[in-house]
Parts: C-alpha cells; sequence; structure tokens
C-alpha cells in the first residue's frame, strides 16, 4: 500500500510540474502585442472635456506606458499655456477698454441727444 502511494504522488508531482512549466515545446501563455493608444488627442482643434474624458492610456505590465502618458501631459500642458495666454490677452484688452470707458465719462451718452434746457 505505502509503495502504491509513493508511486501515486510521484506521478501526481509529475503531472502538476510538467503543467506548470508547460511540458513541451508550446508556450504556456502567448506573447501578446503592446497596447497602443487608440485614440490620441486630436491635432487638427484644440483638447476639450469630452476629449479627456474618452481618452484611455494603454496599460504595460508595470503601469501605464510612460511615453504615451509622457505624450498626452506634453498635450495638455501646451493647450493650458495657450489658454492661459489667450486668457491674459482677453483680460488685458477687457482692462484698456474698462479703463478707456472710465476715463470719457461721456462714451456712453445718446449722440442725438443733447443738453435741451
Amino acid at each position: 500500500m505505502f509503495l502504491f502511494l509513493l508511486v501515486a504522488m510521484v506521478v501526481v508531482v509529475t503531472a502538476v510540474t510538467l503543467a506548470v512549466i508547460g511540458g513541451g515545446d508550446r508556450e504556456v501563455l502567448p506573447e501578446t502585442a503592446p497596447e497602443q493608444l487608440v485614440d490620441p488627442l486630436p491635432a487638427t482643434r484644440p483638447v476639450g472635456r469630452a476629449d479627456i474624458e474618452a481618452l484611455r492610456l494603454p496599460v504595460a505590465p508595470r503601469g501605464y506606458r510612460m511615453a504615451d502618458v509622457d505624450e498626452v501631459l506634453a498635450r495638455l500642458g501646451a493647450e493650458l499655456a495657450e489658454r492661459d495666454s489667450r486668457i491674459a490677452e482677453l483680460e488685458s484688452t477687457l482692462a484698456g477698454a474698462q479703463a478707456t470707458a472710465v476715463a470719457r465719462p461721456d462714451l456712453f451718452k445718446n449722440p442725438g441727444a443733447e443738453d435741451q434746457r
């Protein structure tokens, strides 16, 4: 009986070992192609909120692919810098227009309505 259990245990251990190792020329897990960024940010127009919400970065074995993340962050940084510049330009133009309006109190008077006293 002991000899039978010993032979059975050797057979089971050998079968498990062969199953784990692969047991031959075939691969246990086939290699997969790395994921690529499917839908990058649009190059022909400014990035919108919907573009950011729809963006899905591909996952690599150790997290996200650094090249894709760097590309997205660089594009978003450029977009934010451009928008900040445009906002500063518009605020400067508005401040100039307000200063002109304050300096000329007659600016908002009706041109056809003269003082008729």
